[in-house]
This record gives C-alpha cells, sequence and structure tokens, in this order.
C-alpha cells in the first residue's frame, strides 16, 4: 500500500514509518524538518506545515491511505499554536484525502480527550468528552478527533488511537523532560500511588498498522477510537522510577500536596497568560490533573476489533531502553 505518514520524523512517526516499510509498503512523510535517517530508509520526504493546505495537498496526492500523527503536544498555554497544528492541521489532511480519493485515515488522537479532571479507573470508549479542558493541548486534539471521526464514510473509513504516555529508545520528550526535573529536584508527585497507563513504542507503532489493515479490511474499526496502552497499569512514581532507572539516572522522586501544586499551578499559567509567552510553562493545571489521578484504560476494544495484543511487555521495554541507554 501506498502510505504518508505526517509527522514522520517524530518519534512515534519514525517507528510507524519504521514498520510498514518492513513489511513492504511504499511510504512516504510530510515533516516541517528534514529527517536523512527516513531517505535512507527510501522513504519520499515532503518538507512542508500539516497548517499549510497546500503542503498537505501536494503530500497525499497519489497515496491510498495515511496515518495522521503530526500534532503539538504539551503543557503550552499560547492556543493559536495548537490550534493550527491540531485542528487546522487536521482539517487540512482530511480535505485532501477527499480531494484525492485517499480511501484510508488513522488518527493519532490521545487518552486526554476524555479526561475531566478525576481518576480514570479501567476506562474505555464510552467515556464522553468533557465540557471543559485545563489546557489548550486536550482541547484541540479532543476536535481534531471529532472531526476525524465525523469525516468516516464508505468512500473514505477513518478511525482513531489514543496511545497513553508513550516511551522507549530513543524517545525525545518525555524521558528528556523526565531526566531534566530529576536532575533539578523538580520532579515532586502530588499522588505517586495512583495507577497509570503508558505504551512501549513499537505496541503504539503496531497498533496504528493493526488500525489500518481493519480499515482496508472488515473496517470494522471505522468512525471509532480505541485507546492504546500495554495494558499494565503501575504506580505513577513506581513507573517514573524505573523510566529513569533505565535512561542511567538515579530516582530523586518527591511529593507534594495534590492542593499545593494545583494552587502553584495556577498562579505559574496566570503570569504565563500575563507576559504573552509562548513556550511551555514549568507548571501547568494540566500536568497536575495528570499526575494527581489515576487514568489506565480497557483495552477490550482495541483487542476485539484491531487484534491489539501488546508483545512488547514493560519489563522487556525497560531493558530495551536501558541497553539503548548503554555505552556501545
Amino acid at each position: 500500500m501506498r502510505v504518508l505518514v505526517t509527522g514522520g520524523g517524530g518519534f512515534l512517526g519514525q517507528a510507524i514509518v519504521r514498520q510498514l516499510v518492513e513489511r513492504g509498503d511504499s511510504v512516504s512523510t510530510i515533516n516541517r524538518s528534514d529527517y536523512p535517517e527516513l531517505g535512507e530508509l527510501g522513504v519520499v520526504c515532503h518538507r512542508g506545515d500539516i497548517a499549510n493546505r497546500a503542503a498537505v495537498m501536494a503530500a497525499v496526492d497519489g497515496v491510498e491511505a495515511v496515518i495522521h500523527v503530526a500534532a503539538k503536544a504539551g503543557p503550552g498555554l499560547y492556543a493559536p499554536d495548537f490550534v493550527a497544528a491540531n485542528v487546522i492541521g487536521t482539517g487540512n489532511v482530511i480535505e485532501a484525502c477527499r480531494a484525492h480519493g485517499v480511501s484510508y485515515l488513522v488518527h493519532t488522537s490521545s487518552p486526554s480527550v476524555v479526561h475531566a479532571g478525576g481518576d480514570i479507573d479501567g476506562g474505555d470508549e464510552s467515556l464522553p468528552y468533557p465540557d471543559h479542558f485545563p489546557a489548550p493541548y486536550p482541547a484541540t486534539k479532543a476536535e481534531a478527533e471529532r472531526l476525524a471521526l465525523a469525516a468516516s464514510s464508505d468512500a473514505m473509513k477513518v478511525c482513531a488511537l489514543r496511545p497513553h504516555l508513550i516511551w522507549g529508545p530513543g524517545d525525545n520528550q518525555l524521558l528528556p523532560r523526565l531526566i531534566e526535573k530529576n536532575r533539578a529536584g523538580r520532579l515532586k508527585l502530588p499522588a505517586p500511588e495512583k495507577l497509570i497507563d503508558t505504551v512501549y513504542i513499537d505496541n503504539a507503532a503496531e497498533a496504528h498498522l493493526l488500525a489500518l489493515d481493519n480499515l482496508a479490511g472488515p473496517a470494522t474499526a471505522a468512525g471509532k477510537a480505541y485507546f492504546i496502552s500495554n495494558g499494565e497499569p503501575m504506580p505513577v512514581g513506581e513507573m517514573l522510577s524505573k523510566m529513569l532507572e533505565a535512561g542511567g539516572e538515579t530516582p530523586r522522586l518527591g511529593s507534594v500536596s495534590p492542593r499545593v501544586a494545583m494552587v502553584a499551578a495556577t498562579l505559574v499559567e496566570w503570569f504565563w497568560r500575563a507576559t504573552r509567552r509562548r513556550s511551555d510553562p514549568p507548571l501547568s493545571r494540566f500536568v497536575v490533573e495528570h499526575l494527581a489521578t489515576a487514568h489506565w484504560f480497557d483495552l477490550s476494544q482495541a483487542r476485539r476489533d484491531l487484534g491489539y495484543e501488546p508483545a512488547i511487555s514493560i519489563a522487556d521495554g525497560l531493558r530495551r531502553m536501558a541497553n539503548s541507554q548503554a555505552p556501545s
């Protein structure tokens, strides 16, 4: 199949690209930067921003399927940046897919689209979208997911995946931020005992291929969203400690009252907005909510419809990550 991966140069995008290439698909990507490692895989790389309609139209031309991974993530507060990447960008992808007769679209979403601020213990896909969100990222990802699923039709089958806290070798987001805060002694958890789900990078990538194959086959996933994780919920303090150790660090986790953390986050956000900063704040209500609550999910629907079964356990994934950090 001829498949375009938006954001194919990112952590998840590259893992998806590698798995598509390995199984013999013809792969292209659209990215804002150059990634020579993709060219070495024989991937056709388009340079462009998904918020640019013309760039997306050109990249989608000639493909049969699109895996839409590109997005802006993080705790930032400057909404226009998130709207451009996540909402306008997704709209451009949908429009280009329709214009060029693309048959299948897999959209990468996030479990944060259903997080209403409380505990989620074994939540499934019946969870509704909240009435409000604490940050632009979950708000725009929810809007993007709605757009994608609403576009599903007989002509273009669409599904959405919600991978949760992706990690593994090559992670250039989650682990580096953890290490930075850990070294600075700023990794303080409001509820280290709360259970959370995570997903190893190769499992998250495989789920996207399974979703694509479903859309091209029985299409029982069309119009639906799926939670994707390792299916091994673990206390957040324990999981972060294990990740730091695999990254070669000695964990220095501390604790803080959830109320104190939320007050501090509210003050930081007020200052960030008052000074009109576009950078990520050092603390936000969105981050505090996720660190202070449980969020793990029922994978029954992904197992039933997609045949998803995490092939790499957390223990195996941690070993692989530790080995990747070791000097050669």
